[in-house]
C-alpha cells in the first residue's frame, strides 16, 4: 500500500527517508528546499548521491515534491510572476537530479484579474515551462485547491480548461486533496456523495490523470472553501468518506500522503497512517 506522510529535509533531502522510514512510509512527499525562499541552495553531487542512496537503502517510493508555497503561476505583479517561473524550473530541475517523478503545485491565485486571465497565464506559464525542461520525465502535478480568496482550480472544470491550454498534455497530472475538495464542495464523506464526485472527476478530468492523493480531513464543513486540515476521523469529512478512499481498487497504486499536523516525533503521522489502514477490508 503506498500510504506516507510530507517529510521534513532538514539536515539535506536524503533525511527525509530515515523519517518516513521511522513512522513506517512506503511513500513520502517533501519540498525540495526551503519552502519559504524563492531560491534554494543548489543541490550537491553528494546531496544526489546521499539521496539515492538512501531511497535504495530504505526502498521508499515514489517521492513526491511540493512546490514552495511562494510560487504564484498566474501572479499580477510581474517581478512575482518571474520569481514564481524562475522557482518553478529549479524546483523541476531539483526533480530531475533526483530522480523525482511527481511535482505538486497550486495553480495559483489570480488577484483580481479573473478566473479566465488567470487559467490563461498559468497555461502560459507551463508552456514555457515546459519547453525549458523538453525530455524531462517530470510531471507538473496540479492540485485542485479548496478556492480561497482568489485561488484558482477549486472546480474539476477549471483543471481541465487549464489542461486544455497546455500544450504538452503528456507532462500534466493532477493532485487531489481530500480536505480541499470537501471545502470546495465535493461531498466525499458519502457513499452517494463520494461516488459521484469520483465519476465527476473520471468524466472531466479523467482518473488516467490522478498521480497523488492528498489524504486530511477537514476542519471547515462541506463548501466552506476553507483550506483548514484536520487528522483523519477527526474533521468533516470522518471515517467513511477515507474508508471509501482506502478501499477504492482505483487507487491502490496511487501514492496517499498525509499533510496533518504533526510534531517533532511525528507520532500524529503514526496514528493517522494506523488509522487508515484499519479502514482496509481484509
Amino acid at each position: 500500500m503506498l500510504l506516507g506522510a510530507h517529510m521534513s529535509i532538514s539536515g539535506g533531502v536524503h533525511t527525509a527517508f530515515e523519517r518516513g522510514k521511522q513512522v513506517g512510509c512506503t511513500t513520502i512527499q517533501i519540498f525540495s528546499k526551503n519552502n519559504n525562499q524563492w531560491k534554494g541552495k543548489s543541490l550537491t553531487d553528494n546531496d544526489v548521491i546521499s539521496y539515492k542512496k538512501q531511497a535504495k537503502k530504505t526502498n521508499i517510493k515514489p517521492v513526491v515534491v511540493h512546490s514552495s508555497y511562494l510560487i504564484n503561476l498566474c501572479a499580477a505583479n510581474k517581478t512575482t510572476l518571474k520569481k514564481s517561473r524562475e522557482s518553478f524550473l529549479d524546483e523541476v530541475e531539483r526533480c530531475r537530479l533526483l530522480g523525482i517523478p511527481y511535482f505538486v503545485f497550486h495553480p495559483g491565485s489570480h488577484v483580481g484579474q479573473g478566473e479566465e486571465t488567470g487559467l490563461k497565464i498559468i497555461a502560459d506559464s507551463l508552456n514555457m515551462l515546459h519547453e525549458k525542461t523538453k525530455g524531462y520525465r517530470v510531471k507538473s502535478v496540479v492540485e485542485v485547491t479548496a478556492g480561497q480568496g482568489s485561488n484558482l482550480g477549486y472546480r474539476f472544470e477549471q483543471i481541465r480548461k487549464l489542461i486544455g491550454m497546455v500544450e504538452n498534455k503528456g507532462r500534466m497530472g493532477v493532485c487531489i486533496d481530500t480536505c480541499h475538495l470537501f471545502a470546495a464542495g465535493y461531498d466525499i464523506s458519502t457513499d452517494k456523495g463520494y461516488e459521484k464526485t469520483i465519476q465527476e472527476f473520471d468524466d472531466i478530468i479523467g482518473l488516467n490523470r490522478l498521480m497523488v492523493i492528498h489524504m486530511n480531513d477537514s476542519k471547515g464543513a462541506l463548501g466552506s472553501r476553507r483550506d483548514r486540515h484536520e487528522h483523519i476521523g477527526k474533521g468533516q469529512i470522518g471515517d467513511r468518506g477515507f474508508s471509501l478512499i482506502m478501499n477504492d481498487k482505483r487507487f491502490k497504486d496511487i501514492p496517499k500522503i498525509l499533510e496533518t499536523p504533526k510534531g517533532e516525533d511525528m507520532k500524529e503521522d503514526v496514528m493517522n497512517m494506523k488509522r487508515l489502514r484499519g479502514y482496509v477490508k481484509k
